[in-house]
């Protein structure tokens, strides 16, 4: 083992994807952290499938999404069986189109999400530290004294910041003391990774629903390979040893198929739990991932959460280390991000609540009112674009949150809080074609300026960012065009108004207002963000 140093910036309890993505944003921020794992190394066997949109153009951002693209695949569509009878199916290729660049569900498994941000850790010389557990924290007014262990070898270490990143068993928490509320569902239910040889279309999604229990049949990257998610059996619940071959039979019944498997990767007996903790920070201490909060594994929405909440955490935090932006900062990462994860909880909740009972209300809805209201939504384009800004996680938005500014009143339905909608640009000053994302593609904040501005006041908005802010902001300005004009009209700029848009490091929207006016933009980045003056 690299030998440990006896002090960093920020300490990564656990080298998942949340703490993996963690380390990642901070590295892009220019901040070196140690991140440490309690296993010995990477492991290829994990429960996370789905990549959404959002999490999409995050890795888009670190530059790592050709390698996601590749080394994945879409999901095609889902089809909704009972006992047997397909009921209803919907296509959900292309599902987002024009809301992201991604506008689809990308299945590309957690371990390899874990290997791609592992690699990015690699080329930035950040190694995990593998095989080392947390023993003991303890928080005094300026850091946090941490005690380590690796094989019979403890080490002291004090941090300015530590980041539990470990899972639902999570040390950090427990250290902390912070309660971790909620409950665990009654049945179990096992997954199994396998390659099949009976057929079964290899893009779509088939979820079987019937009396005794459900199955999930979750396409994979691989020929013929699915992920199988289902209840298991009565009567199995205490049996040791458990095999494919003891669910095979009820698996075949819930289907109604002859499934005829080829190849067994890996099979694991879970329950699941969903929970939150009570706080996602304490002092100098933060959770993210399942340290603060897990699900049942509805919609794919688990690991994007625990990458999110990196996404929005670290960039603050590198802020506040690199003498940019006052600590107060921090306070917004719980603000922002636990009303998300307790909307999830309980969205993920009720819908798994329908899925997994065996009751015959359940089982009326799951025949007769599910399969209806699917096909219903699918026919209504505006509910098919509310569908997939839930699922893709496009559409959270952080408009309660006191680290944004909305002025002026002619922004109704963009607001400062929301993600920045995903548009193609034409780049007049370059005369080449780009999109808004590319523009804020960079490290720190974006100016976007929209309208007729004199020539002037754009070098002199230019000139205030580099003499005032060094660097942490990036600045675009568009004006009035026939090929841009669905972005004014996007965004209600009507032709002679201006509007000033200021974009958070994580794409969403920190200040909006229908004035260009450098004393406004000031007092926004000084006393909402907490701008250190240079």
């Amino acid at each position: 083992m690299i030998a440990l140093p006896q002090h960093t910036s920020v300490l990564i309890v656990g080298a998942g994807p949340s703490g993996l993505m963690m380390a990642a944003q901070l590295l892009r921020n220019g901040v070196q952290p140690i991140i440490i794992d309690i296993k010995q190394g990477p492991t290829s066997q994990s429960k996370a499938l789905a990549v959404q949109a959002r999490s999409l153009e995050i890795y888009r951002q670190l530059e790592v999404i050709d390698k996601v693209i590749s080394g994945g695949k879409q999901a095609g569509g889902l089809t909704f069986n009972v006992d047997g009878e397909p009921l209803a199916s919907i296509a959900l290729k292309d599902l987002g189109n024009t809301q992201t660049l991604y506008p689809f569900i990308h299945l590309y498994q957690q371990s390899k999400n874990e290997r791609t941000l592992l690699e990015y850790l690699t080329t930035a010389c950040c190694p995990v530290y593998w095989g080392t557990t947390l023993i003991s924290l303890k928080q005094n007014k300026g850091t946090v004294e941490v005690t380590l262990q690796n094989g019979d070898t403890t080490h002291s270490l004090t941090c300015d910041y530590v980041i539990g990143a470990d899972g639902a068993h999570s040390m950090v928490r427990k250290q902390l003391g912070i309660p971790f509320g909620g409950d665990t569902y009654q049945h179990k239910f096992y997954l199994a990774d396998v390659k099949l040889a009976s057929h079964m279309n290899g893009d779509t999604v088939n979820l079987f629903m019937a009396k005794k229990g459900f199955a999930g049949f979750f396409p994979m990257p691989e020929d013929s390979s699915f992920r199988i998610v289902a209840s298991l059996p009565d009567g199995l619940e205490n049996k040791e040893g458990l095999d494919i071959n003891d669910v095979l039979p009820e698996l075949q019944s819930i289907t109604k198929a002859n499934i005829k498997i080829e190849q067994v990767n890996w099979f694991t007996i879970y329950k699941l739990h969903h929970r939150m903790a009570g706080e996602f920070s304490d002092g100098r201490c933060f959770l993210i991932g399942d340290a603060a909060h897990i699900h049942s594994p509805v919609g794919g929405q688990g690991m994007n959460t625990g990458l999110q909440d990196a996404y929005n955490l670290g960039w603050k935090l590198a802020a506040v280390i690199n003498g940019q932006i006052k600590q107060t900062i921090l306070a917004s990462y719980a603000i922002e991000r636990m009303p998300v994860a307790k909307e999830l909880l309980g969205t993920t909740d009720r819908i798994f609540n329908v899925i997994s009972s065996r009751s015959w209300f359940n089982g009326l809805l799951k025949r007769y009112i599910v399969p209806n209201a699917l096909k219903l939504i699918w026919k209504s384009e505006k509910l098919r674009g509310y569908f997939f800004r839930q699922v893709s996680q496009t559409g959270i938005s952080y408009r309660d949150s006191k680290l944004n500014l909305q002025l002026g009143n002619t922004s109704t339905h963009i607001k400062a809080g929301d993600r920045l909608p995903y548009f193609e640009i034409f780049d007049e000053k370059k005369k080449t074609n780009t999109d808004i994302h590319t523009w804020c593609s960079k490290p720190g904040f974006t100016l976007i300026t929209l309208g007729e501005i004199p020539e002037a006041y754009l070098f002199t908005l230019a000139k205030w960012i580099t003499q005032d802010y060094q660097g942490s902001i990036n600045f675009f300005h568009l004006p009035p065009s026939n090929t841009n004009w669905h972005i004014f009209d996007a965004f209600e700029v009507k032709a002679g108004m201006r509007k000033a848009l200021i974009i958070r490091p994580d794409l969403h929207i920190g200040y909006l207002n229908d004035i260009v006016d450098i004393e406004m933009m000031n007092n926004y980045l000084r006393n909402v963000v907490g701008f250190i003056k240079a």
